[in-house]
């Protein structure tokens, strides 16, 4: 099987839904993840920390330089993330798609480099 990475991406300044419709996401994300977890197909999961809150780090030559947020200046950002296995990209796709569903965002599939 193939390992994918399920990215689900937030946008900055997006208004956030009310505080019952978020509980009911965090209810559906859950319960998504405790399928994945059963059927095997679960690797690995975790939810970002805003992204002004990221540190770059740079190694130019024999200096470290880091800077405060996010490396690449845009308004949408990594949110968190899913790395699932899947027997092929429709697979994937399909996980993909009850991942939006749970969690209220979109979902980028990308598969990992065969090593």
């Amino acid at each position: 099987m193939t390992q994918y990475m399920l990215a689900v991406h937030m946008v900055d300044g997006e208004e956030m839904p009310p505080e019952d419709e978020i509980q009911k996401q965090y209810a559906a994300t859950d319960s998504f993840n405790a399928e994945l977890q059963e059927s095997g197909q679960w690797v690995f999961a975790g939810g970002l920390h805003p992204a002004d809150v990221a540190t770059v780090v740079r190694a130019e030559g024999d200096k470290v330089v880091t800077t405060d947020g996010p490396f690449a200046e845009s308004k949408e950002h990594l949110g968190g993330f899913w790395i699932v296995e899947a027997p092929d990209l429709d697979a994937a796709l399909a996980l993909a798609a009850r991942g939006s569903a749970a969690c209220g965002a979109p979902v980028e599939v990308r598969p990992f480099q065969d090593v």
